[in-house]
């Protein structure tokens, strides 16, 4: 049985654990003491988001990071979702599936009007969870700009 629960500051450690192991799909830079502050700002801050810890049974296999936006364009909070983490060992299992209609259930509880994505090109299966699932190509281009 797939659980989420909200991250709490006691599972700071086990989450950065699964972001380094995360990032390191695709060679992105992490600093574990950087994130672990971050993460007690963002626990301590309704306003910026909300993560949870997914578990199948009692043993956790993955995070959700959902981060809020005001939008004027569609009228309110919309989210970004920014990340969504799944063990290896757990793919392939439905456990995203969920994970995406826990999302859904949580932005409508949440007053979410829109989430965006971004998924890297080579991931292939992340693409087709989300294409089954409702979300759409969007027709922008997403640009950063990092001061």
């Amino acid at each position: 049985m797939t659980t989420f629960e909200p991250l709490i500051n006691q599972n700071i450690e086990t989450i950065t654990n699964m972001m380094q192991d995360f990032y390191a799909i695709d060679n992105y830079p992490i600093d574990i003491e950087v994130s672990k502050k971050l993460f007690q700002e963002f626990i301590s801050d309704e306003n910026l988001g909300k993560s949870w810890l997914i578990y199948d049974n009692s043993e956790i296999v993955g995070y959700v990071i959902l981060n809020f936006i005001f939008s004027f364009e569609y009228k309110g909070r919309i989210a970004f979702l920014d990340e969504l983490y799944i063990s290896e060992n757990f793919r392939g299992k439905g456990i995203g599936k969920q994970a995406i209609e826990f999302i859904k259930k949580q932005t409508t509880e949440l007053n979410v009007k829109l989430i965006y994505i971004e998924v890297e090109n080579h991931n292939v299966n992340a693409q087709k969870l989300y294409l089954a699932n409702d979300f759409k190509i969007h027709n922008r281009k997403l640009l950063k700009y990092k001061p």
